[in-house]
Formats: C-alpha cells, structure tokens, sequence
C-alpha cells in the first residue's frame, strides 16, 4: 500500500501469562471495552503486518505504571531492536511520576538501550506533564536534543460508557499540552522535540481560538507568554497520524504547522487499532486532497530526519540483507533495487 514508510506511533507488549493476559482483559472490560478478547501482541504478527502494508519500521513504545515492570519493558524493547535493527526502534519510556527514576532511565536508555527517542504519558499516575517537578527531566531531555513522544492514558475510565481510548484521550492530550505551553516548558527548553500522538487530538482544531483568546487578561498567564510565542510553539510540534489520517484532522494539524512536522504513525500493537482500521487510515491519508501526492510521501518519511541512529540502520540494511531476506528501501534517495 505505501512505500516503505516509517511508523513512529507502534506499541508492543512484553510477553505475559495466560493469566496476565486475563487480568488485563478484565480492567479493560471494567474500562468499558466490549466485544470479544483481543488478541496479545507479538513480534512475528508485527513483522507479517508491516511487509503487507509496507512498513520499513516501526518505533516502539509501551509505558507501564509500575517501574519495575516499565524497566523491564524497556529491556524486551532493546532486545527486540537488537534482533531487528532495520525494521524496530525504540522509545524508551519514562516514569514521569518519579522525576529521579526517569533521570536514570534517560540516562540508561543511552548508555544501555541505544534508546532512538523516550516515550512519555500525559497524564503518569496523576502526575500530568505540566507538572513543576519535572523541570529536571525536560532541562535533561532539552540537553540532549531528544525526541520525546507523548501519548495519553488509552486504559482510563469509560465516559457514558464508552473507553477512554476513543474520545476522552483526545482531551487529555490537548488540556496537557496547552498547560505546558503557558508553564513556560517551551520557552525554556526550545531544543527537545515533542511528538504528540492522533495527530495532536483536539490541539489543531482548537488552535485558532488558544491564540485569539489564550492571552486575553482574563486568563491566567504567569510566564507571560505572548500570542506570537504561541504560534511559533505550537508550529514547532509534531503530530503523528495515528487513526487521524482523514481530512477532519489533517486539515486543522496544516493550520496550525508544516507538512514537514507531520509524521506517520500506525497506532498498531493495542485493541484499538486492528488492521482494518490501519489500512482504512492510510487510503484517507492517500485520498487526502489538501496536500500533493509527494507531500503525503513525505509524511511517510518524515521521521528519518527525527531519528538518525534508526535511519541510519536503514541506509545500511538497503545495501545489505538483514533480517534474513533482502528487502526494498528508498531512503534518503538511496534505492537498493531489491523488489518490493
């Protein structure tokens, strides 16, 4: 279907017991999921879906609440990297609940982990992004010049009896994100770069009137920041297309920035993407008529220049075989003739 894009916004899962599987089932359903049982996540299912849509590679990202096991899931992710360099990467999750334990993650996820970019919640056990005690963990992140992406708490309480994973996590998104605008997080740490997961939820859509009220005297402002800050802000995101791809999201992600800070992303490795829903995203994104064909084609590609060490595993793997079979790649103008 594409031409070996490259998917920022996949999920995967370590492997779990029959009765870890249940137990999760079962929160899920007390979450307001319905239906039957999905199916757990596992890498050769991953790796089938890929070549059939014609993924190059995916980001890998899963954030547990307890550190112990979120540790543990950045180790499976490392491993599987290390097994398929040229088709995973991996976000290396952070426990922003605990701004030390996510200082020592950062600091294993490159010294140990050769860590691609970090993944973080919005909202991790009600420490929400904003919060003034992460000042350390964004100084660190900015240091580096890390790419961080940011995904909302899919597994919360249902609303009307709906999961949260279809409406309410757009809201968590766009309440954060607009609070650490006004915390001053992107004034001080300009050179960190945020990715917000489903194409930056109700953000865009929501945009033009942050900066026509956002600054008005009646709403509390303690950085001062201006409506020129704000554009420039928000314009300096990045949105990723997870279950977005359609015209009603991508119309309002170019108001707000530039086709080049759009990035492909599948949502694929939880229950709430299958793949019916991922091809039906990608034929929306092709059939998108704000945007020219090439410029849809970037969206697809837009991550290598997020992610060189990934790229760079892919230059290689386009003249060499890995992953036991040679495969096609067009990268960065590189084609290695191999047939798709």
């Amino acid at each position: 279907m594409v031409d070996q894009w490259i998917d920022v916004h996949a999920h995967f899962t370590p492997p779990m017991t029959q009765e870890q599987s249940a137990a999760r089932w079962l929160a899920m359903q007390q979450a307001d999921w319905i239906g039957a049982k999905p199916t757990d996540w596992s890498l050769a299912s991953a790796l089938a879906l890929m070549d059939s849509v014609g993924i190059a590679m995916q980001m890998l990202s899963n954030i547990p609440k307890e550190l112990h096991t979120l540790r543990a899931s950045n180790d499976y992710g490392a491993s599987i990297v290390a097994m398929h360099p040229s088709r995973f990467g991996l976000l290396v999750a952070l426990p922003t609940d605990n701004p030390e334990a996510a200082l020592a993650e950062i600091r294993r996820g490159y010294d140990k982990l050769n860590a691609d970019g970090f993944a973080v919640t919005f909202c991790y056990n009600d420490v929400y992004l904003s919060d003034s005690r992460l000042e350390p963990v964004w100084a660190e992140l900015d240091r580096r010049e890390a790419v961080v992406f940011a995904h909302p708490n899919a597994y919360g309480p249902g609303s009307f009896g709906r999961p949260s994973a279809l409406l309410e996590v757009a809201f968590e998104t766009t309440r954060t994100v607009v609070d650490m605008l006004y915390a001053g997080i992107f004034r001080r740490y300009p050179n960190f770069k945020l990715v917000l997961a489903h194409c930056g939820a109700a953000l865009p859509a929501l945009s033009g009137r942050l900066l026509l009220l956002g600054t008005q005297p009646w709403i509390q402002n303690p950085n001062s920041i201006t409506q020129d800050e704000m554009r420039q802000q928000l314009r300096s995101l990045f949105l990723d297309t997870a279950m977005t791809g359609s015209a009603h999201t991508l119309a309002p992600a170019l108001a707000m920035t530039t086709c080049d800070h759009i990035v492909y992303g599948s949502d694929c490795g939880v229950p709430c993407t299958v793949e019916e829903t991922m091809r039906a995203n990608i034929e929306a994104m092709l059939g998108f008529a704000g945007l020219a064909p090439e410029q849809i084609e970037q969206i697809g590609h837009n991550a290598l220049s997020l992610f060189p060490g990934a790229a760079a595993r892919l230059r290689r793997s386009a003249c060499h075989v890995v992953d036991a079979e040679p495969r096609h790649f067009r990268i960065d103008g590189i084609d290695n003739g191999v047939p798709s």
